[in-house]
């Protein structure tokens, strides 16, 4: 035990030390300190002459993991949610197009290499998705983070992060059956989609209020440690639920943005980030492996400059294609071009599953570390290659940009005043609502896996105990459905209410404009209950127990109407008031 606590400190002294004095020498040459983190790793790694500086890998990993968890955590205290809603149609765009356009042309090269098929698709999937943590420092040390290009930049890889979860469960479902399964990934972007909206609300409701009540204590120590608590915790949540934990971390991050003492946190956060970050990137310089660039040069090679010139332009022409100006999406482009840990998680997924070849991992490192030597100069040298491109990309088609840009504005202007309407306001209620009906009846699905459901099973016959849980789902959801139903009859009354008529006073008309209102908040609720049910099947009881609940749920309605809705009300108006901070 003695000689294992002495090679990790052995191991943390020769890190800290060698990236201490990179970081001074970046700093005197005005080099990226991300470039030097990575070039210490291969200088202490296993795959350098004459020897390794490095005793235990395994230790140093866990210490890199603590290093993506501190850097997206703080890019969720600096990226709240108000900053995700203002460049999120955007970053969604340019996600989506990056992605499709990525994965296609990974596919292509790698046939073009006479690849398998299997091969070539998991490659494709490992170039779609760019590395959050190597551009969140790469843009911290350029001092460039707070710019609107980079706030943009943040938005994507926050999206592809959400991506990476169902592409995941693509290559899953592709790897073990082969073939694509359509429900499998609507289930798992539900859980996704529920688990986020469940999270930030409820975090909204309880976080900002337990941190204003601990810093009444006026001691930073107490505060550092129970934000560190609420980040580790909700973490270890992520990953017992199978998601990223970088997601998790972000997400933790932007729950804790919404408090009033985010000063503070940022100030507490900032060393541990710093240290644990310069494990992470020496970390990636630790797997790069001379051998394998050797051997695999021109694959190597290729792939990573299909991958920058690849994520250059599907990342410039997306943020163009989502109305942002000719700089910002070179920026955009140029600060996307790199592959990182998400490569390495789809390429150890195809091994675990044994059905990709064995070079894919080791080429995914290498090109990982290749491109990443790339980002900071490409971030930096962005607007050289702008100025350029303005110069040779002809005259007429800027004009059309322009012109697209200026119609595109117009239609935003436009549509500006739509988003505080009415219809709008209960059309986004009535989707959160459902995302966390379905969050809850996703939770007590897993609940009745846990020690606590098994023993309920065992007192219990199997159609008794899916009736208990079930009948608690459709308990704790309540609220939403009833909330559900009045949002859907206003905007059942305003529509029927809308529709010209000139014989809108017959009496025959306007009882069939009531019936109207009626029947189609009804039959929505239903629709949505059947569709629930059908994702919850995992927990659904026997129609004959279904119908029974089903009658002691709409009693429980008839009696507790106006309770459901003035619950709903009160914890809505708690969530609101969480967002007002002080900024």
């Amino acid at each position: 035990m003695h000689n294992k606590a002495f090679l990790f400190i052995q191991d943390l002294a020769v890190i800290m030390l060698v990236a201490g004095f990179i970081t001074v020498l970046c700093h005197r040459l005005k080099q990226p300190v991300v470039l030097g983190y990575i070039l210490a790793g291969v200088i202490l790694g296993p795959h350098t002459p004459p020897f390794s500086y490095i005793h235990d890998e395994n230790t140093v990993n866990i210490l890199a993991e603590l290093g993506v968890i501190f850097l997206m955590f703080s890019l969720g205290l600096e990226f709240n949610l108000r900053k995700l809603s203002d460049v999120g149609i955007a970053a969604t765009l340019t996600a989506l197009i990056e992605i499709v356009f990525m994965t296609y042309v990974g596919y292509s090269f790698a046939r073009l290499l006479n690849w398998s098929q299997t091969d070539a698709i998991f490659l494709g999937a490992m170039l779609a998705i760019s590395s959050t943590t190597i551009i969140i420092k790469a843009l911290d040390d350029l001092g460039i983070k707070r710019k609107g290009f980079a706030q943009l930049i943040f938005g994507v890889l926050i999206i592809e992060d959400i991506f990476a979860i169902a592409i995941l469960a693509l290559l899953s479902s592709i790897a073990i059956t082969g073939s694509w399964q359509p429900e499998d990934m609507i289930i798992t972007i539900s859980k996704l989609c529920s688990f986020l909206v469940i999270s930030l609300i409820f975090g909204i409701l309880i976080i900002p209020r337990l941190l204003s009540y601990i810093a009444k204590f006026n001691s930073q120590e107490m505060l550092l440690v129970s934000v560190l608590g609420i980040c580790f915790g909700f973490c270890l949540l992520v990953i017992k639920l199978g998601y990223s934990v970088a997601l998790g971390a972000f997400i933790s991050g932007a729950i804790v943005a919404e408090s009033r003492q985010l000063g503070v946190i940022e100030f507490l956060i900032t060393p541990l980030r710093d240290m644990f970050s310069a494990i992470f990137f020496v970390s990636v310089g630790l797997l790069f492996d001379p051998a394998v660039f050797a051997q695999y040069t021109f694959p190597i090679i290729g792939i990573a400059i299909v991958v920058i010139i690849g994520k250059i332009i599907s990342c410039t022409f997306g943020a163009l294609l989502a109305g942002r100006d000719g700089k910002t999406a070179m920026h955009v482009g140029m600060g996307m071009a790199q592959i990182g840990e998400f490569s390495f998680i789809i390429a150890a997924l195809g091994m675990s599953l044994n059905v990709t070849s064995s070079f894919l991992y080791p080429i995914a490192v290498v090109v990982s570390a290749i491109t990443t030597l790339f980002t900071p100069y490409l971030i930096k040298y962005s607007d050289h290659l702008e100025k350029y491109l303005v110069l040779v990309v002809p005259k007429p088609m800027s004009k059309r940009f322009e012109t697209y840009r200026a119609w595109l504005q117009k239609f935003k202007s436009k549509n500006s005043s739509a988003k505080k309407s009415p219809i709008f306001r209960w059309t986004v209620q009535v989707i959160v609502n459902l995302f966390i009906i379905m969050g809850i009846f996703f939770s007590c699905a897993y609940a009745s896996r846990t020690p606590w459901g098994i023993s309920l099973l065992e007192m219990t016959n199997q159609h008794i105990h899916k009736g208990i849980i079930w009948t608690i789902a459709m308990i704790l959801s309540l609220p939403c459905i009833v909330a559900v139903y009045r949002k859907m009859k206003a905007l059942s009354i305003m529509m029927v209410e809308s529709i010209e008529n000139k014989n809108h006073h017959n009496n025959f008309v306007k009882l069939i404009h009531q019936l109207a209102s009626e029947l189609i908040p009804i039959v929505i609720l239903a629709s949505i209950m059947l569709f629930i049910c059908a994702l919850s099947i995992s927990i659904l009881p026997p129609f004959e127990l279904l119908i029974g609940i089903f009658v002691i749920i709409l009693l429980l309605i008839a009696l507790l109407y106006r309770w459901f809705v003035k619950v709903y009300a009160q914890l809505k108006n708690v969530f609101l008031e969480g967002l007002k901070k002080d900024d």
